[in-house]
């Protein structure tokens, strides 16, 4: 199947970051699109052919307003959605029959006025279509994502410690089994993808940092390079698993003054700027994972979040533990289910449902913006 995508990056480069009521207005607007896609991809769109039953369904339609009472955007295309179409019906596939019997949606942690349409959009159509609801927390669905693309869990063993790493979270999580989280390393000020995002903006590159930072360090060649540049690798030696970032944006924004100042061509040395950018944050990264790695002798060990996309993360995280670690599994996801997607969130929806039974009803979930993985200790 196909894969729909849906981006803001274009609308949110002006600003260099995410404005949360920008993200609000436009997944008004393509939540619907894009869940008709998916459905006519599954052969599950059917107009309907029936005319609507006017007193019964205006009653439902009163309450799919209310829940989208502060959605207008969407509750109007909804609306619209539910009057053309019928609920998913059963079809012949996948050796069996095919239907829609559990809805997942995330619900933290994030921006809440970007989590909300998404969470409305689910509980109406929980609600209108009597179809039982689920809530994820996305970060427990990146340390899924490694699964996705006929990647077999065969091989994984517990303990294992994932490495999230991302432009709002960088996070060291402890997992002793599926479920049994303890975060045991997290930023105190911007995460990796933030410090990504922000240093390319200092160097006059566009948004999402990370990839252009990435593509311009590729350039890079030491062999025609005779400028040093050193950047700080924040908290690198320091006794615990935390991380910092900020005072890195920060040196790279006295090194680009002090650049100009001296009227070097800004230009010229992005290359190597970005290089020792990428270099920074990525080795700040690895030795923190395998330092805990070590610590609490693990068997695994997940990389997941949308900085996973970076390759030079990646292939020095392998390398790196093939070395140091040889009886250590390493996991990945594939580069396009680094980033937040509908697939990782659905695999840990049926986790979630096989093992811990975890369904909700669709009057008593909210958007949790703060939320936190369940620890187990």
């Amino acid at each position: 199947m196909a894969n729909a995508v849906s981006s803001q990056a274009k609308i949110h480069a002006p600003f260099g970051g995410v404005v949360p009521t920008l993200a609000k207005r436009e997944h008004q607007k393509n939540l619907i699109p894009v869940l008709k896609w998916a459905l006519k991809e599954a052969k599950l769109l059917k107009t309907q052919n029936l005319k609507l039953k006017t007193q019964n369904y205006n009653l439902k339609f009163k309450t799919i307003k209310q829940i989208l009472e502060r959605e207008d955007v969407l509750a109007g295309k909804t609306l619209n959605f539910l009057k053309k179409y019928q609920k998913p019906l059963l079809r012949e596939g996948y050796g069996g029959q095919a239907k829609i019997d559990l809805i997942a949606v995330t619900y933290g942690p994030g921006l809440a006025p970007a989590l909300w349409p998404g969470v409305n959009l689910a509980r109406a159509l929980s609600y209108y279509w009597q179809i039982p609801i689920v809530g994820i927390n996305h970060l427990e669905a990146h340390l899924f994502s490694v699964f996705l693309e006929n990647k077999k869990i065969s091989g994984f063993r517990f303990p294992t410690i994932a490495l999230i790493v991302s432009g709002g979270h960088t996070q060291l999580i402890l997992m002793k089994n599926w479920g049994n989280y303890k975060l045991i390393g997290e930023t105190r000020d911007d995460a990796a993808g933030e410090c990504f995002d922000k240093s390319a903006r200092l160097l006059g590159l566009s948004y999402p940092g990370g990839p252009v930072i990435a593509a311009e360090a590729n350039k890079f060649s030491i062999s025609n390079f005779q400028f040093p540049i050193k950047l700080p690798r924040p908290m690198l030696n320091s006794n615990d698993f935390d991380f910092s970032f900020s005072g890195l944006k920060t040196a790279v924004l006295y090194l680009v003054e002090k650049l100009k100042k001296e009227k070097k061509n800004i230009k010229n040395l992005i290359p190597a700027l970005a290089n020792e950018i990428q270099n920074s944050i990525n080795e700040v990264l690895i030795t923190k994972t395998i330092k805990a790695a070590k610590k609490y002798k693990v068997k695994s060990v997940i990389l997941g979040g949308g900085v996973a996309a970076n390759a030079s993360l990646r292939d020095r995280l392998a390398k790196t533990i093939k070395n140091e670690l040889p009886d250590v599994s390493y996991f990945c996801p594939e580069r396009k289910f680094s980033t937040d997607n509908a697939a990782m969130i659905a695999l840990t929806a049926y986790f979630n449902l096989k093992n811990r039974k975890r369904k909700t009803n669709w009057k008593n979930l909210e958007a949790d913006a703060n939320l936190r993985l369940k620890e187990i200790k």
